[in-house]
């Protein structure tokens, strides 16, 4: 059983709780950033398979997520979220110094990695981005379009085609299940803009992963935002009939090891 530890850091609006999942002499480690509305608990599976593969894996619960502070899901700067996750890379620094890191984020937590990584790019070894909201995601234009925005919160049955998965996300109290709130909306406006408005990330090695049955971030619009970012200078996997959490995916095996292949790839070979 992988040991893990909770670590409180002040974040720019407040404390957020940080989960670490440890792993001795580790030979990298990872940033690991979920997505909106969730929280970092349900990212047990994928932080085991890295802790497996050689790396310690600190992931926070974002401001208003999971047990962080603040109102629930309302985020007015993602700026500050992202300065909230390097308050977090400073804490793995402190407990790794020396060691490799690199950043996994999905969905909004892609977005937030991506824009992380224009940021703290060279302090990074390799950026991992999971049904990333990059690129021409079109929800926030429809959305802020409406004079009232419509209570219709995520479908469990969009992130998997694994039913327990769907099951598992309705029942936890953790998971907000409300409506989108406008200053997010906004938010995630004005920062797809920022994310497409700046430098590509150079010779930053870059995977994304993306199910091409993802009805919440389609890949067409993803596909846009991530060869803007990497400069055309990515892997990609792409998954046959897979929704958005491909780590929750029913073919996670194959997703996991195309993970770990590229990270080998990326830091000179497997552990041993």
């Amino acid at each position: 059983m992988v040991d893990v530890r909770e670590h409180i850091v002040a974040g720019c609006r407040g404390e957020v709780r940080v989960r670490e999942w440890t792993r001795p002499r580790p030979r990298y480690v990872v940033l690991l950033v979920h997505g909106y509305g969730e929280h970092i608990g349900r990212y047990e599976e994928p932080a085991g398979v890295l802790v497996g593969h050689g790396a310690a894996v600190f992931g926070p619960d974002h401001l208003g997520h999971g047990r962080s502070a603040g109102e629930r899901v309302l985020i007015e700067d993602f700026e500050e979220v992202v300065g909230d996750l390097h308050t977090v890379a400073e804490l793995a620094r402190g407990a790794y110094p020396g060691v490799p890191v690199v950043v996994v984020g999905h969905s909004m937590g892609g977005l937030v990695a991506a824009r992380y990584a224009q940021r703290y790019g060279g302090e990074l070894a390799a950026l991992v981005l999971s049904g990333p909201v990059i690129g021409a995601w079109e929800l926030p234009g429809r959305l802020l379009a409406l004079d009232e925005i419509p209570d219709t919160p995520i479908s469990p049955a969009a992130l998997s085609r694994d039913p327990a998965v769907g099951a598992a996300y309705a029942a936890d109290p953790l998971v907000w299940h409300g409506p989108m709130k406008r200053p997010t909306v906004e938010a995630f406006a004005r920062t797809l803009e920022t994310v497409a408005g700046a430098r590509d990330l150079g010779g930053l090695p870059l995977l994304w992963l993306h199910g091409d049955d993802d009805r919440l971030v389609p890949l067409a619009g993803s596909r846009v935002g991530v060869e803007k970012l990497s400069g055309g200078r990515h892997t990609e996997r792409i998954y046959r009939g897979a929704r958005h959490e491909v780590f929750h995916e029913t073919d996670r095996a194959e997703v996991f090891a195309d993970l770990t292949r590229f990270l080998d790839e990326v830091l000179g070979g497997p552990e041993g």
